[in-house]
């Protein structure tokens, strides 16, 4: 056992989204079409329950709700992680915009960054006619996906939201014996990723997400709930924005977004944030993702106790090697993807025991809990999708019983 810490094991978890059973597909796909009955809310809390104890049952120790309770709102086709936020923050106003279409209106100082849509990014053009192939496994077409404006001051309104998900994920640790959890909540970044009509500036709707969100952090801490800010704006932005930016532009563009993240978590006990960031969850070829080298000290003056991110997937599994100079902030933990969503592929639980190791022998077997790239809902089959928890799972009992011997 570590001295220090009283770590004996690598601890494992997850990214956040799990597959949802059919029922609760339907039931968030009737209240995204205004036709919710209440049969969602009814659903929820023993979903939750089960989903946690398939959690437990695959070897995951640091549960969540599989993000059940992020629902959909309005006609939207881009998932829920990022949308469910719209029905808790008040200020916005629907747009016939399509976040897939059109180009958005984002400026950042220095270097006047500008976003595109999905259909401008570097990959998709790099490479287009996989890109339009319908048979080539790309993720190519997307339904119109409107999303709302800011048009007014942002409040956060969803405290009822939230504080179901806190009570429904405490219940369902209670029932299945587990300690620990976490609950998903939006970074101040990839919240501020919105058309803007009513701040002044970009700096100004950054740090007033900031504020709005943060009452949802506090939520989910006072539930005695861990959170986790899903942040793919630091590094997903980089192949959104076209022609590609320099450097030090787009690294001044993150870090006014760490900066707006430490105010919104300002006072609140960082050992129990953790934060994900990732490169896009959508299956394509990524050759111009930007290197995790070229941000990762920005990305770790974030004041949190975990930085969660990719590290399984084949585009970015080489970068390992960054922890040889990287040095984790005092008390900090990693928690590295060793199961990809990118691939149908099960990992054998011997290449996810490798894979902790590496990171194990760099920055210390206690300061390592495996987890996956990203989340696993609808990106993978639910079957495939289990299979890789249990093969991370495994993997991490393999990796324990070398590490500790």
């Amino acid at each position: 056992m570590t001295a220090s810490t009283g770590i004996d094991h690598i601890q494992t978890t997850h990214a956040g989204s799990l597959p949802r059973t059919p029922e609760i597909l339907a039931a968030n796909e009737a209240r995204a079409q205004g036709r919710d009955s209440g049969e969602l809310e009814q659903l929820l809390a023993t979903a939750v329950v089960d989903v946690v104890a398939r959690q437990k049952a695959a070897g995951i120790e640091i549960a969540n709700d599989g993000e059940y309770g992020h629902t959909m709102t309005g006609p939207v086709d881009y998932g829920a992680w990022w949308n469910y936020v719209f029905a808790r923050l008040g200020g916005l106003e629907q747009t016939d915009f399509d976040r897939w279409a059109d180009r958005t209106q984002h400026r950042s100082s220095p270097g006047h960054i500008v976003l595109t849509s999905f259909y401008d990014r570097r990959d998709r053009a790099r490479f287009r006619e996989a890109y339009e192939e319908p048979t080539s496994g790309i993720l190519a077409h997307r339904k119109a996906a409107t999303q709302p404006k800011v048009a007014g001051p942002l409040t956060y309104i969803g405290h009822d939201d939230v504080r179901r998900d806190a009570a429904n994920l405490t219940n369902a640790l209670r029932e299945n014996g587990m300690s620990t959890g976490f609950i998903a909540s939006l970074s101040p970044g990839s919240c501020a990723r919105i058309t803007n009509e009513y701040y002044r500036t970009e700096e100004e709707l950054l740090f007033a997400c900031a504020d709005a969100m943060r009452e949802e952090y506090m939520a989910i801490l006072d539930a005695g709930l861990n959170v986790q800010l899903d942040d793919p704006s630091l590094a997903e932005s980089w192949d959104q924005i076209n022609p590609e930016p320099a450097l030090e532009d787009y690294r001044a563009y993150i870090a006014k977004r760490i900066e707006a993240t430490n105010h919104a978590l300002r006072g609140l006990p960082k050992e129990r944030i953790r934060m994900h960031v990732c490169w896009g969850s959508w299956h394509g070829p990524h050759t111009t993702d930007i290197p995790f080298a070229d941000i990762v000290d920005e990305v770790l003056k974030a004041n949190v106790g975990t930085f969660v991110f990719e590290a399984g997937n084949v585009r970015h599994e080489h970068e390992w090697r960054i922890w040889e100079t990287t040095k984790l902030p005092e008390g900090a933990r990693i928690a590295p993807g060793v199961v990809s969503h990118a691939t149908n592929v099960v990992e054998h639980p011997d290449l996810v025991a490798d894979r902790i190791e590496r990171f194990a022998r760099l920055v210390g077997r206690e300061n390592v809990i495996a987890t996956t790239d990203c989340g696993l809902g609808g990106r993978v089959h639910p079957q495939i999708a289990w299979a890789k928890l249990e093969a991370l799972g495994e993997g991490a009992r393999r990796a324990t019983a070398r590490l500790w011997g």
